[in-house]
């Protein structure tokens, strides 16, 4: 991973309540390395000792060290420490939480919410049998599901993990890319308005004129050609500003319009 995209997928953590099979955790910690994550919490596991259990480390072949670094609380609220907004991972609507949301799009709004505004965010995940409870539903901002078959939607704890981490990636490189050239090149500036099309468009046909590209006598369809050449190109106000320096040196030289200026 780039160096800034690393930073973002550091503030996305994978929060699991109440897992009951330590291979799961294990599982779990390689699915989100494979992604470029690393941030695993674990609230209230059966196996306290889960970090050394044979079954954990056997499924977090590669990625022992995120199974070592990851971090244990009592409950869900600590676990959510420094978090801005939590994403509690469900697959049906619950009573007093908030709207229920596919993966993809709340993927997006957390890449955004990261590289806009530096955000910590939390994917949450509930126990393997009966998934969260409606408490910590409710400690969520958001809930998110995976889009699957309606007939069979049950997903193992650590696919649900590794579908939500390779949502999270593939958002977080579009985010980074964007965020990077608006860094590099400032926000994206906006079409020239119709005035400074038409100005632009008259002067071009001044300097076509002048060159003896355009006959006014019979202009056929150039100038129509030309409007829906740069009307498709969609040009900026900083390129009609542009092409319009252009059209000037071409109807009078710099030489010739610094010498009327000095003659004045």
């Amino acid at each position: 991973m780039t160096a800034p995209l690393a930073t973002a997928a550091h503030r996305i953590r994978f929060v699991l309540v109440a897992p009951t099979h330590p291979g799961n955790i294990g599982a779990a910690a390689r699915a989100i390395k494979t992604m470029g994550f690393g941030h695993l919490v674990v609230v209230q596991p059966k196996h306290a000792h889960y970090r050394e259990h044979p079954d954990a480390v056997a499924l977090a072949t590669g990625a022992a060290d995120v199974l070592a670094d990851s971090r244990s609380f009592d409950v869900l609220a600590d676990a959510l420490g420094g978090v801005h907004t939590a994403y509690a991972m469900t697959g049906y609507d619950r009573q007093f939480g908030a709207p229920l949301a596919d993966l993809r799009s709340c993927a997006a709004e957390a890449a955004a919410r990261v590289q806009e505004t530096g955000e910590e965010i939390a994917f949450v995940f509930g126990t393997e049998r009966s998934g969260l409870e409606n408490a910590d539903v409710e400690r969520c901002q958001r809930c998110c599901a995976i889009p699957a078959d309606p007939g069979f939607a049950s997903l193992n704890l650590a696919q649900a993990v590794q579908v939500t981490a390779y949502e999270c990636q593939l958002a977080l490189r579009a985010s980074t890319a964007v965020h990077e050239a608006q860094r590099r090149f400032g926000p994206e500036e906006p079409p020239a308005p119709v005035p400074a099309l038409e100005g632009f468009y008259a002067h071009l046909e001044q300097a076509l004129i002048i060159v003896g590209a355009l006959d006014p006598q019979e202009p056929k369809r150039l100038m129509q050609r030309l409007r829906r050449l740069f009307n498709r190109a969609r040009p900026t106000q900083s390129e009609i500003d542009l092409l319009r320096g252009v059209v000037a040196a071409i109807i009078e030289s710099r030489a010739d319009r610094a010498g009327r200026k000095g003659g004045r």
